[in-house]
């Protein structure tokens, strides 16, 4: 595939001063914005981070009612008027 689009003069000069084709300065860049912008299910999860998430689902967990012994239809829809 072939694009072709009008390069800023500030990424041709960026480009120039680090000795590289614009071409392949601009594959560069799309390149880490890509792997930057990576999903974190592309990777293992750390045991912090899995931590950190489980903590977060059960942050309010405390305000949640209980709930009865017997779940009734009216017990379902007792806000439902």
């Amino acid at each position: 595939m072939e694009v072709t689009v009008k390069i800023p003069d500030e990424i041709v000069a960026r480009a120039k001063a680090q000795g590289m084709r614009v071409e392949v300065y601009v594959q560069e860049i799309l390149a880490q914005q890509a792997a930057a912008s990576a999903p974190a299910e592309s990777r293992p999860r750390s045991p912090e981070e899995i931590r950190a998430w489980l903590d977060s689902i059960a942050q309010f967990s405390d305000k949640i009612p209980p709930l009865p012994e017997n779940i009734s239809r009216e017990w379902l829809y007792q806000e439902h008027d």
